[in-house]
């Protein structure tokens, strides 16, 4: 079913805190969209950008939202990473990197098995549902003593996605959870949550995702060192670690964070325009990706 549910037992907002979810965070705020969430739930991956923290802790602040934001973890996947295990003690190769092989062609990792996507599912989306089945509906009596979601029960759960993500949309895989996206139902993009946000007074969100997230682009990857010198430099230590691992025989291949297959370390940064080229486009750097 699309839009709300006629009688949820609780609304749960998925905070990333980057545009999407902020601006969906903000409006209810503001209460357009007549509903009020109980809660919102923030998974912490331990490895966001600064500015993300930051922001973070003001939307958490007193007079900005309403309603109170959870923050949950799955662990630290930078202490993971740098470890070569998860959070269980297990090796693992937890994001998709890229791997050199040796004929000199690239690969995600996880494409071949060497190394699936599971960072988003282990340190963001299962956090999230433990925190809604444990942290907002046990404390409302909406569990069973095991710590089951009682049948009926239904959690509407917010989440951030705009109309240009919409392919994004899909149904929960759990009975008793409804998934809801505010911003769809409005028609918003990305770039019309920047205009609310804008006519509004807010300042855009931080860039939201790991500092070593392997789909950071340059433009991305700049604004981290601009921003966030610290994690830029854990971002060049995740890069080097990899390797390290992969010469003792962790992966079938030499992996890099970055897809031009270099160590972030040596990864030219610099614009056209610092390097004298001139730029054949203007392009502005919003420093955000995820929701």
């Amino acid at each position: 079913m699309f839009g709300p549910h006629p009688d949820p037992d609780v609304r749960i907002l998925s905070l990333g805190a980057g545009v999407q979810s902020s601006t969906m965070a903000l409006m209810a705020a503001h209460g357009e969209f007549g509903d009020m969430p109980d809660a919102a739930i923030f998974a912490d991956t331990g490895a966001e950008p600064a500015p993300v923290y930051e922001h973070l802790e003001w939307l958490a602040s007193d007079n900005v939202l309403p309603f109170p934001i959870h923050v949950v973890s799955g662990g630290n996947i930078y202490e993971d990473l740098m470890a070569g295990t998860n959070s269980t003690g297990q090796d693992w190769t937890p994001i998709p990197m890229f791997l050199k092989r040796p004929d000199g062609a690239r690969e995600f990792a996880w494409k071949r098995g060497q190394g699936r996507r599971q960072c988003t599912n282990e340190y963001k989306l299962q956090p999230l549902m433990r925190a809604i089945r444990d942290v907002v509906l046990g404390p409302r009596g909406l569990t069973s003593p095991s710590g089951r979601v009682r049948k009926g029960v239904v959690a509407e759960s917010w989440i951030g996605i705009s109309t240009d993500e919409a392919a994004r949309m899909k149904p929960s895989r759990w009975s008793w959870q409804h998934n809801r996206w505010p911003l769809v139902e409005r028609g918003m993009s990305r770039g019309d949550c920047l205009l609310w946000l804008r006519n509004h007074g807010y300042p855009p969100p931080p860039k939201s995702a790991c500092t070593f997230c392997p789909f950071m682009t340059k433009e991305e990857r700049r604004w981290l060192r601009d921003n966030d010198p610290a994690g830029h430099k854990q971002a060049i230590e995740v890069d080097e670690a990899l390797r390290e691992q992969a010469a003792r025989g962790a992966y079938k291949g030499v992996p890099y964070l970055h897809s031009s297959l270099q160590p972030l370390r040596e990864l030219d940064l610099s614009t056209d325009e610092e390097r004298g080229q001139g730029s054949l486009w203007v392009s502005e750097c919003e420093g955000v990706c995820g929701i």
